[in-house]
C-alpha cells in the first residue's frame, strides 16, 4: 500500500507538471512517450516483441504523430496525419514481404491494429489540446476516464451484489458501474462548475457534459474489460512497472485510449462548449 501511495503521488505532481506546461513541446514529447511505452506493453504481453523490425516501425510512427503536433499549422502539416500513416503502412508491408519465412500474416494484422489505434487514441489528447481551451478537454477528458472507477468502487463496496462479469473482471458489479456512471456525470458536472464560475471559461452545456460523463464511464468500462482480457490471455498481471504498485502504461491508460477519441468527437461537434 505505501508503495502504491507514494507512486501515486509522484504519477499525480509530473500529471500536474505536464499539464502545466500543456502549451509547450514537452506535452507533445509526454503523450508521445506514452504511445510508445504503451505499444511496447501490448507487443510484449502478445511476444510481438520479438519482431524488432516491425514494432521498430510502430514506435517511430506512434513518436511522429505525436511530435508533429510541436509545429505551426501549415497547409504541408494538414496533410503530415496522412503522409506518415501512408509510409507506416507501405514500411510495415515491405517488411512483411522481406520477413515472410518468419512472420504470420496475423501478426502483421496485430502490428498493424495496435500500431495505428495507440497512436490514433493519444493523439486524440494533442489534438484537443490544439484548440482554444484545450487544457480543459484535457482534463475532463482524463477526468472521464479516470474517476468513474472511483464511484463505481463506492457504489460497489455498499451495494454491491450482482456479478456484471466474473471471469475477466471478479471484483466489478452491476450496482458498482450504475454508480460510477452517475457519479462520473455528477463530477464532470462539479469540474464544469470549477472551469466556468471559478476560472471563467466559455459558457457550458451542462446536460451535454453530464451525459458525455455518462458514457465515458462506460465507454472506459469497455477499454479497462478489453486491456483486462488481453492480459488474462496473455497469462500476465500487469503490462508493465513503470508506476510500481499500479502497473504499466496501458494499466493506467487502457479506459484513456477508447475515452479520448470518444471526447474529441464530442468537443468537435459543440455538444459542450
Amino acid at each position: 500500500m505505501k508503495t502504491r501511495i507514494i507512486s501515486a503521488a509522484v504519477a499525480i505532481v509530473i500529471a500536474v507538471i505536464m499539464l502545466a506546461l500543456h502549451n509547450t513541446f514537452v506535452f507533445e514529447l509526454a503523450i508521445g512517450f506514452l504511445a510508445v511505452v504503451a505499444l511496447m506493453e501490448l507487443f510484449k504481453a502478445t511476444k510481438l516483441d520479438r519482431l524488432v523490425i516491425q514494432t521498430s516501425i510502430c514506435y517511430a510512427y506512434a513518436a511522429l504523430v505525436c511530435i508533429g503536433h510541436i509545429f505551426p499549422v501549415t497547409a504541408a502539416k494538414m496533410h503530415y496525419g496522412e503522409l506518415i500513416m501512408g509510409l507506416f503502412v507501405i514500411c510495415l508491408f515491405v517488411s512483411f514481404f522481406k520477413y515472410h519465412e518468419k512472420i504470420k500474416y496475423q501478426q502483421l494484422i496485430n502490428l498493424l491494429a495496435f500500431g495505428y489505434f495507440i497512436p490514433f487514441a493519444f493523439e486524440a489528447l494533442l489534438k484537443m489540446n490544439d484548440r482554444e481551451h484545450g487544457l480543459f478537454m484535457v482534463v475532463i477528458t482524463l477526468c472521464g476516464a479516470w474517476l468513474a472507477d472511483s464511484g463505481a468502487y463506492f457504489a460497489g463496496t455498499f451495494f454491491g451484489k450482482t456479478k456484471l462479469c466474473p471471469k475477466i473482471s471478479p471484483k466489478k458489479t452491476v450496482e458498482g458501474l450504475v454508480g460510477g456512471v452517475i457519479s462520473n456525470g455528477v463530477i464532470l458536472i462539479i469540474v464544469g462548475l470549477i472551469y466556468d464560475f471559478i476560472l471563467k471559461g466559455p459558457e457550458l452545456n451542462y446536460l451535454g457534459l453530464f451525459v458525455a460523463g455518462m458514457l465515458c464511464a462506460l465507454i472506459g468500462l469497455v477499454g479497462d474489460l478489453s486491456a483486462s482480457l488481453i492480459k488474462r490471455q496473455t497469462g500476465i498481471k500487469d503490462y508493465g512497472n513503470i508506476m510500481p504498485g499500479h502497473g504499466g502504461v496501458m494499466d493506467r491508460f487502457d479506459s484513456v485510449i477508447l475515452v479520448a477519441p470518444f471526447m474529441y468527437y464530442v468537443f468537435s461537434l459543440g455538444m459542450i462548449m
